[in-house]
């Protein structure tokens, strides 16, 4: 296995769960935080701009995961390449978002 597929895994799975909030917000028409609202990152988007966000995510996350290299769900290195994608990415998305929806400050335990 080349440690590059596991860069992609890792990748892959922070933009399946990316896509997530956002899918979920936009089909639940509400707003949410996107790159693409004012200020990035901290302004809301519309459910609709959510939809398309959290689907481009959900597309490159497929590309990265499944079509490069040969993912393989039984092989424990690319499972942990792909969950640690996923877990910094959430970690790191319920840090930042956490203040804007009622979870933890950055600074809270």
């Amino acid at each position: 296995m080349e440690w590059t597929n596991d860069i992609f895994y890792f990748l892959g799975g922070a933009f399946l769960a990316n896509a997530v909030p956002h899918l979920v917000s936009g089909v639940m028409g509400r707003p949410f935080q996107s790159p693409f609202a004012k200020p990035p990152g901290q302004g809301l988007s519309s459910s609709t701009v959510n939809v398309l966000w959290g689907f481009a995510n959900l597309a490159v996350g497929y590309v990265l995961i499944g079509r490069i290299g040969s993912f393989n769900l039984h092989a424990n290195e690319d499972v942990v390449a792909l969950g640690l994608g996923i877990l910094l990415i959430s970690v790191l998305s319920a840090r930042l978002f956490g203040r804007f929806h009622g979870g933890n400050s950055p600074g809270a335990s």
